[in-house]
């Protein structure tokens, strides 16, 4: 009698290698290692340990050779160090994105697209007569042929203005966006993890734009005592540091960036946990942790005023369930009319959305 092995229905892993169901793991730890493929692998080997992630007939030395050989990693034998490529790197961004966007609702909105006819990406099916101030590249000359055979017959092929047709294109609005990002002690305090989910966000954010959005601009900020640039690039290798929360640091370096930006579009998405506790005034550090400092906050708050006056709107990802946190986040975003995000640690795909300058209030899957 011919038997069979029964195993628990996975509907994920349905139709995945062995392979590619490793890959996922170890896209996620790498995320939670700051992209150490050593400690990734170690914790993998753990985990296949206590949980027999692998097989007889494929085990994690094959995963290993098998990482190296599709190019997700390489190795130095010399110096004895092993890094992730610029393939995984992308890689666990479109991760992120599947995580914290993957189960929205598809919808119109949220494109940069204007009804608004001129020169812009994406051709208009329906043309129209030439009119004065009409530019040579927006001559559909195919249709204009096709009028003058019309209008004047073929054996004496002749072209009027009257005949020339136009075609535009519809207009899509270019954005400038400054991703801020909170990298201070504060984000791993109490034990509580909030630089990974910040990370996933970050990397979802970026992806969804640099994809979505080629034709944008995207600049990535990182703030604790101070702030400064980093690359895309750079995100899952991001570590928290024995720093306080600058976030006025962070937000006068965004808006100086976007004052360079000859797009009229400009916004900036912020993810933290939102805790301000750290000013620079002149050369000196004026901290303060236990609590909202007021002098801090007001700061905060008189420059969610200007980026409003300055049509910059801000939405802030909230990384933390702190009542007193997310009462100052609302009130920072309702100051800058924008909107925000409050994120649950546990439940990354899920937000309570608050649109400040529609008055929705909504949650997100």
């Amino acid at each position: 009698m011919r038997g069979y092995n029964f195993s628990k229905y996975d509907p994920r892993a349905e139709g995945k290698t062995k392979f590619e169901q490793l890959l996922d793991i170890f896209m996620q730890l790498l995320t939670y290692t700051n992209g150490d493929v050593a400690e990734a692998l170690s914790w993998m080997n753990q985990l296949d340990k206590e949980y027999q992630v692998t097989n007889e007939e494929y085990g994690m030395g094959d995963f290993i050779e098998e990482l190296k050989e599709k190019g997700y990693i390489t190795e130095n034998p010399e110096r004895g160090t092993i890094k992730i490529t610029s393939k995984t790197e992308q890689g666990i961004r479109k991760r992120s994105l599947e995580e914290i966007f993957g189960k929205l609702k598809k919808s119109k909105q949220g494109e940069h697209q204007t009804f608004k006819p001129g020169l812009g990406d994406e051709l208009n099916p329906e043309t129209r007569p030439f009119q004065f101030g009409d530019t040579v590249e927006q001559i559909d000359f195919t249709s204009s042929i096709r009028n003058a055979q019309i209008n004047h017959g073929i054996e004496s092929f002749s072209m009027n203005e009257d005949d020339l047709a136009i075609r535009e294109s519809d207009f899509k609005a270019q954005t400038s966006t400054v991703l801020m990002i909170d990298i201070s002690h504060s984000m791993i305090l109490y034990g509580e993890d909030r630089i990974t989910p910040a990370k996933k966000v970050a990397m979802a954010l970026s992806e969804l734009i640099t994809t979505k959005y080629p034709k944008d601009t995207l600049d990535i900020v990182v703030f604790g005592n101070d702030a400064w640039p980093v690359e895309i690039k750079d995100l899952p290798y991001l570590e928290v540091g024995p720093y306080h929360t600058n976030t006025v640091a962070g937000l006068e370096m965004a808006m100086d960036i976007l004052r360079r930006r000859k797009n009229p579009n400009k916004q900036v998405f912020m993810i933290t946990d939102g805790k301000p506790t750290c000013l620079k005034i002149g050369k000196r550090y004026y901290k303060n942790s236990f609590g909202l400092d007021r002098r801090i906050t007001n700061r905060c708050l008189n420059l969610a005023a200007q980026c409003k006056k300055l049509k910059i709107p801000i939405t802030t990802f909230m990384i933390a369930t702190d009542p007193y946190l997310q009462r100052f986040v609302q009130e920072f975003t309702e100051t800058n009319n924008g909107k925000a995000f409050f994120a649950s640690l546990d439940r990354l795909g899920a937000f309570i959305f608050r649109d400040f300058e529609s008055g929705k209030r909504k949650t997100v899957y």
